[in-house]
């Protein structure tokens, strides 16, 4: 299996040096040359496997024999035996048509977990097996972060450093970070926000000298083995609710499209998803950008859902490049056009082609709040301000019962935004022993500028160390 980049101007890559690489040196992201089909037998086969014998096959369809299968498997099976639910990802009714798929079982309490687990265990194996060293810098609207630290603290052939916006993540969302004590591993708070950080990380990359001085790579979800690992949970809770027999809905709250994204991989993959609910906060260029075709930035603003204060959705450019029959000079205009002017228009048949399956809805601080407090009062459930724009945003679109069953993808645990949750629903939600673990725990922080020089000079001298 090769991977190609969606801008078409960088060379093509096998699966474990796109692993390793992140970003691609054009500026765009890596997608593979052709997607795998999976039969309906072999997605109806998935039923009473393990996550990780599910997650072993779907990551074996693009690793190839880059990776034996023997590897693979055991990598997977150490990563998700770190959950704390035997079912990895869980699904609980909410509804007689509604779901709640529970992605914050991992060590940090959030979706990143399911990528993150896997993606540090093959970064160590093929570092080991390459005799490699590597600097990973990682910019976090707060879960990435906390994720990455979790899964590469420590390694012998890493250095990460992590970005993170000054002030706008929770304090459970810093402390997994910043709590580690570990030499390998760095924390930056930018003075900025978080599309200040994913600009520099994307500045790093682009500068070919800096990049292979430092031996740069990214976790962030532009690399693409993540989007592949978070795929699996579709297809898991999937199987669950009757497919391939029956098509499966989704509603998914978004910030970087990530997440998303691999939701609509699992459907160019075979899964039958019959819509993607994308549901945003304030931070609305998504829900635009489907709604009406215009992709345009505006200033990020901070709310009670911070890991999606976005205004820069990254893997945007991946639903692009598929949805305009892979056209990667088309996809690469618009996204330099982008990149210049703040702004683009999305062609209408492309767009016809991304409305086929997303339908998007924009979630305001009020109805968010709200949606704590009627989630806990209608079902009894404690749900975080993320999983909650999730819910309002699938009830702006879906109304009344339904044939379809509705899967809300639930991204964090409610204890990570105490404030939020206690302000919404007045109860507070019983920390878990992770974060009682790191609440006591000095922290380490370094701090810069919004300033790619310095932030060159920082990474510079870390990799050095």
């Amino acid at each position: 299996m090769k991977y190609i980049s969606t801008r078409g101007e960088a060379a093509p890559l096998g699966f474990v040096d796109t692993l390793l690489a992140g970003l691609a040196p054009d500026g765009g992201l890596y997608n593979p040359v052709s997607w795998p089909r999976l039969t309906a037998a072999e997605i109806a086969g998935f039923a009473g496997q393990s996550y990780a014998a599910v997650a072993a096959d779907i990551l074996g369809r693009f690793a190839g024999d880059e990776i034996p299968k023997a590897v693979l498997e055991r990598l997977c099976a150490e990563a998700y035996a770190s959950f704390d639910h035997p079912a990895v990802t869980p699904v609980t009714q909410m509804a007689p048509d509604r779901f709640l798929l529970e992605l914050f079982h991992g060590p940090t309490l959030a979706f990143k977990d399911v990528a993150m687990q896997i993606l540090g265990r093959l970064y160590g194996h093929v570092l080991a097996e390459r005799g490699r060293a590597m600097t990973i810098v990682c910019a976090t609207s707060g879960d990435t972060g906390g994720a990455a630290v979790e899964a590469f603290a420590g390694l012998d052939n890493v250095r990460i450093v992590v970005l993170f916006p000054e002030g706008r993540i929770s304090e459970v969302q810093r402390r997994f970070m910043t709590t580690t004590a570990q030499a390998n591993v760095r924390t930056v708070a930018v003075a900025g926000d978080f599309d200040d950080c994913q600009a520099i990380l994307k500045s790093l990359f682009a500068d070919d000298a800096f990049a292979g001085e430092v031996n740069l790579s990214a976790v962030n979800s532009i690399n693409f083995a993540r989007i592949i690992a978070q795929s699996v949970y579709y297809f898991v809770s999937a199987v669950a609710l009757g497919a391939p027999g029956r098509a499966v809905s989704f509603a998914v709250p978004t910030g970087n499209f990530g997440d998303a994204f691999a939701g609509y991989a699992a459907k160019l993959m075979g899964l039958p998803i019959a819509q993607i609910i994308v549901a945003t906060n304030a931070n609305d260029i998504v829900s635009r950008a489907l709604a009406t075709g215009e992709y345009r930035r505006g200033a990020a603003q901070a709310t009670q859902s911070p890991a999606m204060d976005i205004q820069v959705a990254s893997n945007f450019e991946r639903l692009f490049f598929e949805c305009a029959g892979r056209d990667s000079a088309a996809t690469a205009d618009a996204f330099r056009t982008f990149g210049a002017a703040g702004a683009m228009r999305t062609p209408p048949a492309v767009l016809a082609a991304m409305q086929e399956t997303f339908v998007a809805a924009a979630v305001d601080e009020a109805l968010t709040a709200a949606t704590i407090a009627d989630t806990r009062t209608r079902t009894g459930m404690v749900i975080d301000p993320h999983t909650a724009v999730a819910v309002a945003g699938a009830d702006k679109v879906r109304t009344g019962a339904q044939a379809t069953p509705l899967v809300i993808v639930s991204t964090a645990h409610p204890a990570k935004f105490p404030e939020a949750v206690t302000a919404a629903a007045g109860v507070v939600a019983e920390p878990p022993r992770a974060v009682r673990l790191r609440s006591g725990l000095a922290e380490e922080i370094d701090r810069l500028p919004a300033d790619l020089g310095a932030v060159k000079t920082y990474v510079r001298a870390f990799a050095a160390s």
